[in-house]
């Protein structure tokens, strides 16, 4: 039975790719009853499985993902990240709520329906990726355009361009076993991209890899991205990575959405201690911008009467924190004129680069 939240969206222009909604996943045999009892008494994981023998993996689950938007879920081990990621291309069905591909409920698909999803819309690259080991790199990123019964010479020519992209047209004979395992998760992500599919799931595809190869995989991944426009969900355990890649960042705790915000929002502004702790240790200077520790020129102009401000340095709201103590510290001056498009919009003192660091925002602002 359709879920009855799972209506058809809102009009409004632009429907996202992505939209989860209330989304519910309890594993066992009274699961039903399990959420019922959740939803009444907001019980925890550990008296739900005491009380129903069941386990929970996804709590009332909300959020979208935008039109070419980078939307990384960071969870530790156990969190329910891996298990909300696969409800997006129904590999899980849900307890409760529903899943949107641009506007549509998954769950309300037929396996016909759903096989043209996964194979048109949606690619999947996942930790091991699985390559076919009797099957050259070529085969192994056509493969799937294989199974779609797109013509031997026509898929062989994707597969190049895929491999192209990914700088791998000189493997393309190579089989699995030659390849690092960098090239390896290369090879999984031309997969993916050969069906040319709008949305990219990836789950922690990065995270077995040494630091060095997995760094020069996200620099490619983030300039894929810009280039080929696509809607990435992507899972990692590593607020670093999520913080390096993600437009925005959902923080996950037991089954629970705890924080969604941008890079600098969940920094700045840890919605919990749980969050707090993660964020405890990343360093500011390019997450923190001149718009969230700038003074408005009216709040400046009270805390400072008389300062003649014509001629500091100026830059845009944009500015990263490292950016700011750079022109603050060459130019030995107390304050900065924040401007945009010809107007002063606020200013950024000392005492403001001070609370940036320490991840604050301006006085004024509190």
């Amino acid at each position: 039975m359709p879920d009855p939240t799972c209506g058809p969206p809102e009009e409004a222009p632009g429907v996202p790719p992505i939209e989860c909604r209330n989304l519910w996943k309890i594993y066992g045999d009274n699961d039903r009853e399990a959420l019922a009892a959740m939803q009444a008494e907001n019980l925890t994981k550990e008296e739900v499985l005491d009380r129903f023998g069941c386990g929970v993996g996804v709590v009332d689950a909300s959020f979208t993902v935008n039109e070419g938007e980078i939307f990384c879920i960071m969870g530790l081990s156990g969190s329910g990240k891996s298990t909300l990621v696969r409800h997006v291309n129904r590999l899980i069905e849900p307890t409760g709520g529903c899943v949107l591909i641009d506007g549509e409920d998954i769950n309300t698909m037929d396996m016909a329906q759903l096989r043209a999803l996964r194979a048109d819309k949606i690619g999947m690259v996942f930790q091991n990726m699985a390559l076919l080991p009797h099957k050259n790199v070529r085969q192994n990123v056509a493969f799937g355009l294989e199974l779609r019964g797109v013509p031997r010479q026509e898929r062989h020519e994707v597969a190049a361009k895929a491999l192209g992209v990914v700088h791998l047209s000189e493997w393309a004979d190579a089989y699995p076993d030659e390849l690092s395992g960098g090239m390896q998760q290369r090879v999984g992500l031309a997969r993916a991209l050969a069906a040319d599919p709008g949305i990219l799931l990836m789950d922690e595809p990065f995270s077995a890899l040494d630091p060095l190869i997995r760094r020069q995989l996200q620099d490619q991944f983030l300039e894929l991205s810009r280039e080929m426009d696509k809607t990435t969900l992507f899972i990692t355990h590593d607020l670093d990575e999520a913080i390096r890649i993600g437009n925005r960042i959902a923080i996950m705790k037991d089954g629970v959405l705890v924080q969604i915000g941008t890079p600098e929002e969940i920094v700045t502004r840890p919605a919990d201690e749980y969050v707090a702790d993660f964020v405890a240790g990343i360093s500011r200077l390019h997450l923190v911008y001149a718009h969230t520790i700038m003074r408005t020129p009216e709040f400046f102009r009270t805390k400072n009467p008389g300062v003649n401000l014509d001629d500091c340095p100026v830059t845009g709201p944009e500015t990263d924190l490292d950016t700011l103590i750079d022109l603050m510290v060459g130019t030995d001056e107390k304050y900065i004129s924040i401007e945009d498009c010809g107007r002063r919009v606020g200013v950024v003192t000392r005492s403001g680069l001070l609370r940036g660091i320490q991840g604050k925002e301006a006085e004024d602002k509190e």
